[in-house]
């Protein structure tokens, strides 16, 4: 069995090459305000500057609360550089905190990583771990 943290790169990998992800906290929002019905998935990205930054942590709870409404699967990662290397290009780097991947277009392929993230995420919440923390693969 694959790692949380491969299954995470590969969906994200994955998501990017088709047009797939959402990166930046208001950008989230907006999707998720707009067409919640899209969000397949999303992840939260801390740094050593979340602790100092409410404005950011008050972003973070209405987002978790958003996925829960929802049904929407969440996890979190502890390394915001790592995450902003996978997911974008430069301009993307300064607001990597939050990440949606879209659902795949009608009649393509599912994404295998997509669903074991979905299995790990559901199997957390049924030992009440709500927002589980996924560590990035390196390189």
């Amino acid at each position: 069995m694959q790692t949380p943290g491969k299954s995470l790169k590969e969906a994200l990998l994955c998501a990017r090459s088709e047009d797939r992800l959402t990166v930046g906290v208001y950008e989230s929002a907006k999707i998720m305000t707009d067409d919640p019905d899209s969000v397949s998935f999303c992840v939260l990205a801390m740094d050593e500057d979340f602790q100092c930054d409410i404005a950011l942590q008050i972003h973070f709870t209405l987002i978790q609360s958003f996925c829960f409404d929802n049904d929407i699967s969440i996890v979190r990662v502890s390394d915001v550089q790592r995450m902003a290397e996978i997911v974008g290009d430069k301009a993307q780097l300064e607001d990597a905190h939050c990440v949606l991947i879209t659902n795949p277009a009608e009649g393509s392929w599912e994404d295998p990583a997509l669903e074991k993230l979905h299995l790990f995420c559901e199997e957390s919440r049924s030992v009440n771990d709500w927002v589980p923390e996924i560590l990035l693969p390196e390189r």
